[in-house]
C-alpha cells in the first residue's frame, strides 16, 4: 500500500529548489514519488517514508520542515498511568516531536511535523489504545464543554444507581456485624444462603452496571500490559467479588474456616471511587474556568456597516476593514481602530485595570472589552483567531497543559507506581497466605493494597494548580506564554528593568518652565514650539503637547536647521531663534543668568534641559522629562519586600538612570547600554548563579527578553518584545511584574503540597494495608476504608488546588 503525505517546507525560493528537492527525496528508500510545489511551499511524498526522515534530509539541505501544534481533547483518562501511556502513544507516531497530556482538562498537546493527515491519525492512535479523543479547535471548544457536561451527568446517574443497589449489601453484611442480634434475627429469619445471593445478585449489578466502565478500561490496559487505576479498581473489586461467589455457590472449593463473603467490599469500592470521579469531573470543571470565562467575553454577533446599510452578522462573517457600529454597553466584536466617536471602556477583562479608558477617534479597541454610554463606529484590524483575546485564550491554554520540570519527577515514579503495587499485593497476598490466619485474611489484605494505591492523586497534584494558577493569572492580567516560566519565576532573584516604556511611561512631557528676567514665559514657549513643530523628536513633541495644553497660538517658524549634538536654529516671526543644550549657548556665548542652577537641579531628578534663546538672549529654560509610571515605585518596593533585588538597563544617559534609580531605590543601575550591551548586562548580573529576569517592552529589548531566565514583556508594547517573552503583563501597570512571582511562589507551593499528599499518603497507608500494623496491634484496613481514602485523596489535591482561585494580588496580600 502506497500513502501519500504532504509535509509543509520552508526555504524553497525558486524552481531549481523545488527541483534539487524532488531529486534529494526522490533517492530515499520507500519512496515512489515527489512532487514540490513552489506556490504552496508543500511536498508530497508518495510511499513509505517516515516523516522524521524526510524531515532530517531536507535538514541537511538547507530547508526547514514546518511543525505543527495539535491539540486533543481526550476522554477516559483516570490517572497518571492513562497520562503516561497516552504519552507514550503519541511519542511513537511517524512525525511527531513532543507531546505532552494533562490530565486536569482532559488534553494533550502535540508538537509535531507539518505533514497532512497527521492530526487525525494522533486521535485515532488514541482510540485505539482504548480512550477517547477527537481534535481541539476554536469552534469545538463548546463541543468539548458539552461532552464533559454529558459525562459529568453519567457519572452522577451512575454514583446513585450504584448506591442505591450498595446500600442493602452494606446494611446486610455490615450492620450484622455492627448490631449482633440483627444478624441473628435476619439469618434466622431467612437463612444465610438467600442473603448471600441477594447480595450477590446487588453486587453484580454494581460491577457490571455502574461499574462497567471500569472494566471497558482496565481489562484492556492489563492485556496491553499497562496497567493504570482502572485496572487495580477491577483487579480489587473482582478478587472480593470472585471469592464471594465462590464462597456462596462453591464452598467446598474453599477451607471451612475461610469461607466468607465480601460482596460490600466489591459494591462499596466501585460506588465510592465512583463518587470519587464524579467530584474530580466537577472540580475539573471548575479549574477550567478560567478558560471558560475568556471564551465568554466573544461577542457571537457584530452590526457591520456594508453600502449604507448596517446588519447585525455573526462574528466569523466579520472580515478585516470592515465598518462596525458599537452601541452603549455591547461588547467589541473584534480589534480595530476607532473612527468617529467619544466614549470609555471597561477593559478590566483583559488588562486586570478597574479604571475605564478613554476612547476617541484613532484610539485601538480590544475584542472583549465593554463599551460604556457612547456610541462608537470602529474599523476592524484583526478578526477571528488573529484578536488579542483570542490569542490570549491560547496562550492560557498552552500554559494550562505545559507541564513544568518538576512533573518530570513525578512521571518516572508513576510509570512504575501501578506495576509495583501490584507485585507489592502479590507479595502481600504470598506472605499472608504462608504466614498468616489464612486465604481470606490474604485476600482482604491483597485487595486494600490494590485499592489505596490508585494513583490519581499523583496524576493531579500538578497539572490542577497550574491550570488553576495560570487561569487566576489571566484574570490578573499576567499571562504565561510557557509553562515553565511558572516554575522559573519563582526562584528569580533579581528583576531586571528597562527604563523608557517600562519604567516610565515613555512619552516624554514638559515638565518646567523657568525664564529669564523680564521673558515671557508663555511667548517663549510658543516660539520654541514653532520652532520645534517640524521635528518628530520626542522632546519636539513634548513641547508641541505642551502648547497645545495651553491654548498658546504658535507663529510661523522657517529657516529651521537641525545641529547635530547641539539643537536647532531657526527664524520665527523675523527673530533668530536657538533651542538645544547649554553647549550651544556656550558656542554662541549667550548669557544664561541663574537658568543652570535651575537646569542642574532638574538634571539631578532625571529631567533633560533645552535653553531657549531670542536674537541672542537666553529667555527659558525648558525642563523635559519621562516621567515615571505611577506603579513603578510601589512595585519596587514591593520585590524588595519578597527579596529580590532590582536593576536597570537603559541606554539612556548616566546621570539621568542614575537620578531615576535614586529616586526609585533600584539596586543595580547599567546605563548608556545598546541592546546587545543588555545581554551582557544581563550576564553580569547573573554571577554568582543568580537567577535573572528581564522586564522590557520595546524591539531592542527582544534579545534581553530570550535571554534572561524568564522574560516578561509589557502587554502594551512591540509584538516583537511579546513573542520574545515567557510571561506577557497585560497592562503596563509594573504591579503585574509583583503578581507574577507572587503568584508563580504560591503555584509552587501549592504543587508542593499537593505532590506531598499524593506521596505521603501511599508511602503510609499502603504498608498499613499490606498488614504491618497485624501482628503487633491486630490493626488491619479495609478495602472499603481504602476506597474511601483513595477517593478523598484525590478531592483533597483538587480542592487545594482550587484555593489559587481566591489568591490575591501581591500588594493586596501584603
Amino acid at each position: 500500500m502506497t500513502d501519500t503525505q504532504t509535509l509543509r517546507v520552508e526555504g524553497m525560493t525558486c524552481a531549481s529548489c523545488t527541483s534539487r528537492i524532488e531529486r534529494l527525496l526522490g533517492r530515499e528508500d520507500g519512496v515512489t514519488g515527489v512532487r514540490a510545489n513552489l506556490m504552496t511551499g508543500t511536498v508530497a511524498v508518495d510511499g513509505q517514508a517516515q516523516p522524521a526522515d524526510l524531515a532530517a534530509k531536507l535538514g541537511a539541505a538547507g530547508f526547514t520542515a514546518s511543525e505543527d501544534v495539535t491539540r486533543l481533547a481526550i476522554g477516559g483518562m483516570t490517572c497518571a498511568s492513562c497520562v503516561s501511556r497516552v504519552e507514550r502513544v503519541l511519542a511513537k507516531q511517524p512525525g511527531v516531536t513532543s507531546a505532552s497530556v494533562n490530565l486536569a482538562d482532559e488534553s494533550a498537546t502535540v508538537r509535531h511535523l507539518a505533514v497532512s493527515g497527521l492530526p487525525e491519525k494522533l486521535a485515532e492512535a488514541v482510540r485505539a489504545a482504548g480512550y477517547e479523543a477527537r481534535i481541539a479547535t476554536e469552534t469545538s471548544r463548546a463541543d468539548v464543554a458539552e461532552h464533559k457536561a454529558e459525562e459529568q451527568g453519567k457519572l452522577a446517574r451512575a454514583v446513585i444507581l450504584a448506591a442505591v443497589l450498595t446500600l442493602p449489601v452494606f446494611v446486610l453484611e455490615m450492620g450484622g456485624h455492627m448490631v449482633p442480634a440483627f444478624h441473628h434475627w435476619l439469618h434466622g429469619l431467612v437463612g444465610q444462603f438467600p442473603l448471600w445471593v441477594a447480595q450477590f445478585v446487588l453486587t453484580s449489578v454494581v460491577l457490571f452496571g455502574p461499574g462497567w466502565r471500569f472494566f471497558k478500561a482496565g481489562v484492556p490496559a492489563l492485556l496491553h500490559a499497562a496497567p493504570d487505576m482502572n485496572s487495580l479498581v477491577v483487579l480489587g473489586a473482582t478478587a472480593a467479588w470472585g471469592y464471594s461467589t465462590i464462597a456462596t455457590f462453591a464452598p467446598g472449593l474453599l477451607p471451612e474456616a475461610s469461607i466468607a463473603v465480601y460482596y460490600e467490599a466489591a459494591a462499596m469500592i466501585v460506588t465510592l471511587i465512583l463518587l470519587g470521579r464524579y467530584l474530580e469531573a466537577r472540580a475539573k470543571g471548575r479549574t477550567g474556568a478560567a478558560i471558560a470565562k475568556l471564551v465568554g467575553l466573544q461577542a457571537q454577533t457584530a452590526r457591520v456597516e456594508r453600502d449604507g446599510q448596517v446588519d447585525e452578522v455573526a462574528i466569523d462573517q466579520v472580515a478585516v476593514g470592515d465598518l462596525l457600529h458599537l452601541r452603549p454597553g455591547e461588547r467589541v466584536a473584534v480589534d480595530g481602530n476607532v473612527t468617529s466617536g467619544h466614549s470609555w471602556l471597561d477593559e478590566s477583562m483583559i488588562t486586570g485595570e478597574p479604571v475605564p479608558v478613554e476612547k476617541s477617534p484613532g484610539e485601538t479597541l480590544t475584542a472583549g472589552t465593554v463599551n460604556g454610554t457612547s456610541a462608537l463606529t470602529y474599523r476592524a484590524e484583526h478578526v477571528g483567531a488573529d484578536t488579542v483575546l483570542a490569542r490570549i485564550i491560547r496562550m492560557v491554554e498552552e500554559a494550562q497543559g505545559a507541564k513544568l520540570p518538576i512533573q518530570a519527577t513525578v512521571d518516572r515514579v508513576t510509570r512504575v507506581f501501578v506495576p509495583v503495587v501490584m507485585a507489592v499485593a502479590a507479595l502481600t497476598f504470598a506472605i499472608w497466605m504462608i504466614w498468616g490466619p489464612g486465604l481470606s485474611h490474604a485476600l482482604v489484605a491483597a485487595v486494600a493494597v490494590l485499592i489505596i494505591a490508585c494513583p490519581c492523586a499523583m496524576g493531579l497534584a500538578t497539572p490542577t494548580s497550574i491550570m488553576v494558577g495560570t487561569g487566576r493569572g489571566a484574570e490578573m492580567g499576567v499571562l504565561f506564554r510557557r509553562g515553565d516560566a511558572l516554575q522559573a519565576l519563582q526562584g528569580v532573584q533579581v528583576v531586571a528593568f528597562d527604563k523608557t516604556g517600562t519604567l516610565t511611561e515613555g512619552r516624554p512631557e514638559l515638565v518646567g518652565v523657568h525664564t529669564t528676567p523680564g521673558a515671557d514665559e508663555a511667548q517663549a514657549l510658543a516660539i520654541a514650539a514653532a520652532a520645534e513643530s517640524g521635528s518628530e523628536h520626542p522632546i519636539a513633541s513634548a513641547i508641541l503637547r505642551a502648547a497645545k495644553e495651553r491654548g498658546l497660538t504658535l507663529p510661523k517658524a522657517g529657516d529651521v536647521t537641525a545641529l547635530t549634538g547641539f539643537g536647532l536654529q531657526a527664524r520665527v516671526d523675523g527673530k533668530a531663534v536657538l533651542i538645544g543644550a547649554q553647549r550651544l549657548m556656550d558656542r554662541d556665548s549667550i548669557a544664561l543668568g541663574d537658568l543652570p542652577e535651575h537646569a542642574a537641579k532638574g538634571a539631578a531628578q532625571g529631567q533633560t534641559p533645552l535653553y531657549v534663546a531670542i536674537d541672542g538672549k537666553a529667555v527659558a529654560l525648558l525642563l523635559v522629562a519621562d516621567r515615571l509610571k505611577p506603579s513603578t515605585k510601589g512595585a519596587i518596593d514591593a520585590l524588595h519586600a519578597l527579596g529580590v533585588e532590582t536593576a536597570m538597563i537603559t541606554g539612556d544617559a548616566r546621570g539621568t538612570a542614575q537620578a531615576i534609580a535614586a529616586e526609585l531605590g533600584i539596586d543595580h543601575v547599567e546605563a548608556e547600554v545598546l541592546p546587545d550591551g543588555k545581554v551582557a548586562a544581563i550576564e553580569a548580573l547573573r554571577q554568582g548563579g543568580r537567577s535573572v529576569a528581564f522586564v522590557g517592552d520595546g524591539i531592542n529589548d527582544a534579545p534581553a527578553l530570550a535571554a534572561a531566565d524568564v522574560g516578561l514583556a509589557i502587554g502594551t508594547g512591540t509584538d516583537v518584545a511579546v513573542e520574545a517573552a515567557e510571561v506577557v503583563l497585560m497592562s503596563g501597570d509594573l504591579r503585574g511584574v509583583v503578581n507574577a512571582i507572587h503568584l508563580s511562589r504560591a503555584v509552587l507551593r501549592n504543587i508542593r503540597q499537593n505532590l506531598f499528599w499524593a506521596f505521603a499518603y501511599n508511602a503510609a497507608l499502603i504498608p498499613v494495608a499490606a498488614g504491618v500494623l497485624y501482628p503487633g496491634f491486630g490493626i488491619t484496613l479495609s478495602p472499603v476504608l481504602g476506597a474511601g481514602a483513595m477517593a478523598l485523596s484525590s478531592i483533597f489535591v483538587l480542592t487545594n488546588a482550587l484555593r489559587l482561585k481566591t489568591l490575591r494580588p501581591a500588594l493586596e496580600a501584603a
